[in-house]
């Protein structure tokens, strides 16, 4: 069973970038899709990017399409998720997934393993 763990969040003004990162233990790592999701106070989880097993195929959330890349290193048991152009909107707690199988979903509820979360904010 993989764990994940989230890191690198913290404050950073508008215009800013970050770059989390979500580190797993488990040697099956590289048979798993990797999701970030985030949830804001007060607001349901959203869906923010996804990268395939493979690390190639790689889809975002029309909101950080541009700003957000989603990134892996199977070696490492890694996945990082580098953002820039960060705007206050994108405060929330934001956690990494994993879901097993060969297609990429948006859909939380496809996701089985959960990392605790790490917080942004984003001051303005």
């Amino acid at each position: 069973q993989v764990q994940l763990v989230e890191s690198g969040g913290g404050l950073v003004q508008a215009g800013g970038s970050l770059t989390l990162s979500c580190a797993a233990s488990g040697r099956t790592f590289s048979s798993y899709n990797i999701g970030w999701f985030r949830q804001a106070p007060g607001k349901e989880r959203e869906f923010v990017a996804a990268i395939s097993w493979s690390g190639g195929p790689t889809m975002y959330a029309n909101s950080v399409k541009g700003r957000f890349t989603i990134s892996r290193d199977n070696a490492k048991n890694t996945v990082h998720l580098q953002m820039n152009s960060l705007k206050p909107e994108d405060t929330a707690v934001y956690s990494c997934a994993a879901v097993g199988g060969f297609t990429m979903t948006r859909n939380s509820y496809d996701y089985n393993i959960w990392g605790q979360g790490t917080q942004v904010i984003v001051s303005s």
